[in-house]
């Protein structure tokens, strides 16, 4: 996909100085047409170019067939035998006249060039357009004809109905021949004019590159690319591309294993991604291919929104960059598409919040293309030092770019799909509590239902407090405890009465079955197909921690150590903000559900005290949660469960 030619060692840019040496031309060359030179070349081909008709000379001669045929006949009326041979000579020389050239079609519309050339026989004949025959003229052009041989008015009529009967247009214009002779013409106009020798002065030091110079250079480069292709050095083009090409991805893989490393470890994700950096550099290499004029209808901040549905937004922006490095290399005026495609990139990384809300989107898109507008015209203020040379289809271009990047929501559906990915569409609609499996579990288990939403609205305050994904945890939140939907009874927020079944059981076999909550979660989840996302919430809410009650219960009933595996969680610990933030609320939720009228100081110790232990037990360590993130969500826990009793803080007097 990447050029198979060279590259002039030199960057330049129109309106910017010359930041190297003096220089000179290195060999012969040819200057480049400018646009407008081009443009005036083709508009004199256009102004001489000549139409193609063709001729059909067997009509001509069935018409003077018929008129010998005829003659005789459509003219006995006449009584005067002069009269009548005169009147047959003059028909037969009016009819020689008339098809001379040809004659065309009634109505016809005569041609903006006045030559052109007939087809006869395959032989051109070159003629004007007053030349054909129009059968409108034929009354005028009896009477005229007439007169000048002296007949009468009535022998006059005679022969114009006689003729009037005859004539058959044989005259039609040639359209494909004459498109092929006009392109052909076209692409005969040279691209090149003045000849620049070796050794010739081309530009200084710090002079600004502008009108001829930047067409010398822009010359050069191309000659330059050019002979690089005829020394047939295109392996070792390709080989630098290739060093590039490694390097860049090289980069992308090492942000990705030193901060995304559950990206880099998941294929499906990493292919992903990858697929599509491919996408975007296939379609704008195709679009450079068929006409380079509409490069700025690619909509390249598709893939950073994108990315930032599926991962996150410094991801997002650090492919996007990645990405439009590549591009450099196969676009065009590479600085100016590099500069505005970033800062479209950083535009959109940092407009939209949630995809899923349809505003978002339509802000985002307007933004990116205000960006474009803004972008172009201090570009075109720069290079042309007035907006006068604007290209206003550009800014069509622009706007078609926006409309085509609103093609990110059905996009991000079809991967899903395919991918079996999950974006912030999708976790809007597992929110919902009327789903099958939320409605199961509000049926099964009403108390782990009625705490999963309380520990949803305590995660989401918090996440929304430091930055987090708050519609990602709640959604874990709402699911993290469907695994009780095998034993619900087992557990003591659906018991009724003081009757608990733990009662006969022994306390290692009561803490294998609520430890199993977390397996038979994960297999619920899969058997939905809830996706891996909202799965780890299940697997990670308890982390390595204990069952702590049965525990002291094993300790307090017998005499020996106490194999402590038998009531620890399996994990794994926590490993992201979102996941750590759940891990507090459900513990701070479950245990401040045993405290009967409680005040305020009791609620701030006791939430103190659960959190320091798990951050004792270090169920964080795995997760880039920070202690001062920590102390938020505390505060945030606790103002939470004060509303929930309803407790009022005591001021001192």
């Amino acid at each position: 996909m990447f050029p198979k030619g060279g590259q002039f060692k030199y960057e330049f840019q129109k309106g910017k100085p010359w930041q190297y040496p003096t220089y000179y031309a290195p060999f012969d060359f040819s200057i480049l047409k400018t646009a407008a030179q081009l443009a005036e070349d083709r508009e004199k081909v256009l102004a001489d170019f000549k139409p193609y008709y063709r001729v059909d000379y067997e009509i001509a001669e069935a018409v003077f067939e018929s008129y010998n045929l005829q003659k005789d006949t459509y003219l006995k009326t006449l009584l005067n035998v002069r009269q009548r041979e005169a009147l047959v000579a003059l028909g037969e020389s009016l009819l020689r006249e008339i098809y001379q050239f040809g004659v065309v079609y009634p109505g016809f519309n005569k041609p903006n060039h006045r030559d052109i050339f007939l087809i006869r026989d395959n032989i051109e004949i070159e003629t004007t357009i007053d030349s054909l025959f129009d059968p409108n003229d034929l009354y005028a052009f009896v009477q005229e004809q007439s007169s000048r041989s002296g007949l009468t008015s009535n022998s006059s009529k005679k022969l114009y109905d006689f003729l009037f009967d005859l004539i058959v247009p044989n005259i039609r214009f040639d359209e494909k021949f004459s498109e092929d002779s006009k392109n052909a013409a076209l692409a005969e106009i040279p691209a090149y004019r003045d000849l620049v020798k070796s050794g010739e002065f081309i530009i200084a030091q710090g002079e600004v590159v502008e009108g001829e110079q930047f067409q010398k250079l822009q010359s050069l480069s191309n000659e330059f690319v050019s002979q690089a292709e005829e020394n047939n050095t295109t392996p070792w083009i390709i080989f630098g591309y290739i060093i590039l090409i490694v390097l860049t991805f090289s980069l992308l893989m090492m942000f990705l294993r030193k901060y995304r490393s559950a990206v880099y470890e998941n294929n499906k994700k990493l292919t992903f991604i990858f697929f599509n950096i491919l996408m975007i550099i296939l379609f704008t290499t195709a679009v450079v291919n068929f006409d380079v004029g509409y490069i700025y209808a690619v909509p390249i901040c598709i893939l950073p929104l994108i990315l930032k549905a599926f991962f996150d937004p410094r991801l997002g922006l650090f492919t996007h960059v990645i990405t439009i490095l590549l591009l450099g290399f196969i676009v065009p005026n590479s600085f100016e598409f590099t500069f505005l495609q970033i800062v479209a990139g950083i535009i959109t990384i940092q407009s939209i919040t949630k995809l899923y809300r349809r505003a978002s989107l339509f802000i985002s898109v307007g933004q990116i293309v205000l960006v474009y507008i803004l972008g172009y015209l201090a570009f075109t203020a720069i290079q042309e030092g007035t907006l006068v040379a604007l290209e206003w289809s550009n800014l069509g271009l622009f706007i078609l770019n926006g409309l085509l990047t609103l093609f990110v929501q059905p996009l991000i559906y079809i991967y899903e799909k395919i991918f079996r990915l999950v974006s912030d569409v999708s976790l809007l609609e597992l929110s919902d509590t009327n789903s099958n499996l939320l409605k199961r579990l509000a049926e099964k288990a009403p108390g782990t239902f009625h705490h999963s939403l309380q520990v949803a609205n305590l995660v989401e305050a918090a996440a929304n407090e430091i930055g987090a994904d708050s519609l990602l945890v709640r959604v874990g939140a709402l699911y993290h405890d469907i695994g009780k939907l095998t034993q619900p009874y087992y557990f003591s927020e659906n018991q009724k009465g003081r009757v608990s079944p733990h009662h006969e059981l022994e306390p290692k076999h009561s803490a294998q079955i609520i430890i199993s909550h977390v397996k038979n979660g994960i297999e619920l989840a899969k058997k939905y197909n809830l996706p891996d996302r909202v799965i780890d919430f299940i697997r990670t809410h308890h982390g390595t921690s204990t069952v702590y009650y049965f525990l002291k219960k094993a300790e307090e009933a017998s005499d020996a150590p106490i194999d402590v595996a038998y009531f620890r969680y399996k994990g794994p610990k926590p490993f992201s903000k979102e996941t750590a933030l759940l891990m507090m609320a459900d513990a701070v939720e479950a245990a401040t559900k045993s405290l009967r009228n409680p005040t305020v100081e009791q609620l701030q110790d006791f939430v103190h005290k659960i959190v320091a232990r798990q951050m004792e037990e270090k169920q964080f360590d795995a997760s880039d949660i920070t202690f001062g993130e920590i102390e938020i969500a505390k505060k945030i826990f606790f103002k939470k469960l004060v509303n929930i009793y309803q407790l009022r803080v005591e001021y001192p007097e």
